[in-house]
This record gives C-alpha cells, sequence and structure tokens, in this order.
C-alpha cells in the first residue's frame, strides 16, 4: 500500500494510534481493536494481512458483539475528505462479521451507521471515503464499530486513514441542508442536494438525530455532477424541534450532509377573552386582548369571530387596530365574540380564544 503524509485525523498505525489521537472502547467480553505490526511480530495466520494496523479477531466469539475504534473530534473549515481502506478475511473464506462507521456530531447521540459493510471476505484492502459536510464551529467524530458473527472466524482489519483537503473521489458531497419550519399538522419536506455523479444503485435517505432512518424517494438529476433528493416528514402532530440530515451510500462510500432542524410551531391562541369597552343597541366596541397568548407568534392576522348565542351562523372580521367595532347588530340579543390568530405558513391560523358573551341594549 502507498505511504502517504497525513493530516490531523489521519493515521497509518506505523506508530501508536494513541499518538494520532485514536481510542478503543472495550467491547463485550474483551472484544476489542488491537494494533498489529507483522513487520515487529510476524503472524502465523496466513489469513492476517502483512503491515501496520488495526484489528479485531472474531474467532471464538457470540454473534453481535461490538468494539469500536473512535478518531479524534474533528473542526473543519472547509470541504474534505476522509478516506480509509479496510480488510475482511478467514481461513475458511466465510464473512467475520461486518464494518460499521458512525458520524457523530457534536457530542450527540451515535445514531445508526452512515456506512457499512458485510458479509464479505475481500481481495486485499479495499478503499472507502466518508464526505462529511459538518464545519466549524460544529464538530464531528468518526467510529469505526466492528460486529462478530458466530461460528464465522476470521479477521476484520482497518488502515490508512486520511483527511484530506479536498473533495472525495467518488463519495458524493452534500450542499448546506437548510432548516425546514412548518405549522403543527402541516406537511414538512427536506431537500437534500449533492455533488457528485448519481448511480440507481446509490441509496439515499434522511437519519434523524436519534438515528431513525427514512428513505429518500424523489431522486431529480440536475446535470451531470449535481443531484437533488426530496422527502416529506410525518414528524409534525405537535410542537418540537427535530433535527435529521442527508446520507447518501455509494459504491466509493458515503456522502453525510450537516443537520438541520425542523421546527415545529404551534399556532397562537389567545389565553383571555376579548375585553367589553362599550355597548350600544346596534354596536359593541370590544378589545381583542391578542397579546398573551399559547403557541408561537409572530402575529400576521388578527379576526374577531361572532355569532348569535342561538343561531348557527357566524361571521369573521379582520382587524387591524387595537380596539375594534361590531357594527349592525340587532338589538337585545346576546352574542358570543372570540378572537382568531394567525402566525406565518400554511396552516398558521389557531383555535379561537375563549369567548366574550354579551348582549347589545334595547333600541
Amino acid at each position: 500500500m502507498e505511504s502517504f503524509f497525513y493530516i490531523t485525523g489521519g493515521c497509518s498505525f506505523d506508530e501508536h494510534y494513541s499518538n494520532c489521537g485514536y481510542s478503543v472502547a472495550l467491547g463485550t467480553n474483551g472484544f476489542t481493536w488491537e494494533q498489529i505490526n507483522t513487520w515487529e511480530k510476524p503472524m502465523l495466520d496466513p489469513a492476517v494481512p502483512t503491515g501496520s494496523f488495526m484489528m479485531v479477531n472474531s474467532s471464538g466469539r457470540a454473534s453481535g458483539q461490538k468494539a469500536h475504534l473512535l478518531l479524534p473530534t474533528l473542526k473543519e473549515n472547509d470541504t474534505h475528505c476522509i478516506d480509509f481502506h479496510y480488510y475482511f478475511s478467514s481461513r475458511d473464506r466465510s464473512s467475520p462479521g461486518a464494518l460499521n462507521v458512525y458520524v457523530k456530531v457534536n457530542g450527540g447521540p451515535q445514531g445508526n451507521p452512515v456506512w457499512n459493510v458485510s458479509g464479505v471476505v475481500t481481495e486485499g484492502w479495499v478503499k472507502a471515503e466518508l464526505a462529511i459536510s459538518t464545519f466549524w464551529p460544529h464538530f464531528y467524530q468518526v467510529i469505526f464499530e466492528s460486529v462478530s458473527l458466530k461460528g464465522h472466524p476470521g479477521y476484520i482489519a482497518v488502515d490508512e486513514v486520511r483527511v484530506l483537503a479536498h473533495p472525495c473521489r467518488k463519495a458524493p458531497h452534500f450542499l448546506r441542508l437548510q432548516n425546514v419550519e412548518v405549522n403543527v399538522g402541516q406537511n414538512a419536506t427536506f431537500q437534500c442536494i449533492a455533488g457528485g455523479k448519481w448511480s440507481q444503485h446509490d441509496k439515499l435517505w434522511l437519519q434523524q438525530w436519534n438515528g431513525r432512518d427514512t428513505a429518500l424517494m424523489v431522486t431529480r438529476v440536475v446535470n451531470h455532477r449535481r443531484f437533488s433528493a426530496t422527502v416529506s416528514v410525518a414528524d409534525t402532530a405537535q410542537r418540537s424541534v427535530s433535527k435529521y440530515r442527508c446520507v447518501i451510500r455509494s459504491d466509493g462510500g458515503s456522502g453525510v450532509s450537516n443537520y438541520a432542524e425542523l421546527i415545529v410551531k404551534e399556532p397562537p391562541t389567545p389565553i383571555a377573552p376579548p375585553e367589553l369597552l362599550a355597548v350600544g343597541a346596534t354596536y359593541l366596541w370590544i378589545k381583542p386582548n391578542a397579546n398573551s397568548i399559547i403557541g408561537d407568534g409572530p402575529i400576521i392576522l388578527k379576526e374577531v369571530e361572532y355569532r348569535t348565542t342561538t343561531g348557527t351562523w357566524a361571521e369573521t372580521h379582520i382587524v387591524d387596530s387595537p380596539n375594534y367595532k361590531l357594527w349592525h347588530l340587532d338589538p337585545d340579543v346576546e352574542y358570543e365574540i372570540r378572537v382568531l390568530l394567525t402566525r406565518p405558513g400554511e396552516g398558521g391560523t389557531g383555535p379561537p380564544g375563549p369567548p366574550l358573551t354579551t348582549r347589545t341594549k334595547c333600541a
């Protein structure tokens, strides 16, 4: 394998992995990554490659045991690419397990893998790329996870991790994913735009902060170097803020966007009923009392809805002043008056506030 000069975040494993800022987390029953250097300590098993690298031995392990190799935290200012080489081998040519890659952002949850390989035995070392579009002031950490498979003894190895100051050659890079704001109960759609060549074999999905994945169903090729995909999110039933990112798995590796927020706002409702200011035989002066609300602003529209307490009809008028006069009312009739408030966006009108019930004077 070719030699190279690596920058912060990369490692050739010629020296101890801790010199690169790497660390290992001990897995179940001692299942862990080990640093191997066959030049200093030859291995007798021909299934083990030669050189210096990180490796797990899955022999004699129960299924589902996990070991983690953690890269240092990275804060990048510009487009970059992480590439690495992996190796799967066994004496009986059965797959030794799985290799998953996670990208944890801002110290958040590990979530689901953004890249993985399993069920294979490689013919030598295989290169993969990670195009991660998370930039300063945000930071991220790449985690390699090996998972054992019972009855499948063998080895999983990782070597030559590089952080390169240029775009990946095969893995697509995402443009910045924008925040989306909707009102409760409305459709929310994210648009994932990536630079790179689109293949029908690529897998695109939307990954939530907690790891839940949603497939991206609509893909459009913009030109030979750019494509976009959209997905509707159903997580709008209540007021909330959640985070999503776009992930693509291609033949060459994976692209991962930044996390964007899905902000679900609750349409506003007045806390108090309108205030009665004056009463006549054919009119009512009211103050909407719209300053104290339940829900979210800003308020872009105020309306008064009124009806007789014995009737089935209702009328709604726009209010554009601090006080409002209801005209052309019938004398000595009881009316119910409520205020409607609207915030920006589709579905931004909240339910009517509590009623003011009052009666006009006799003629």
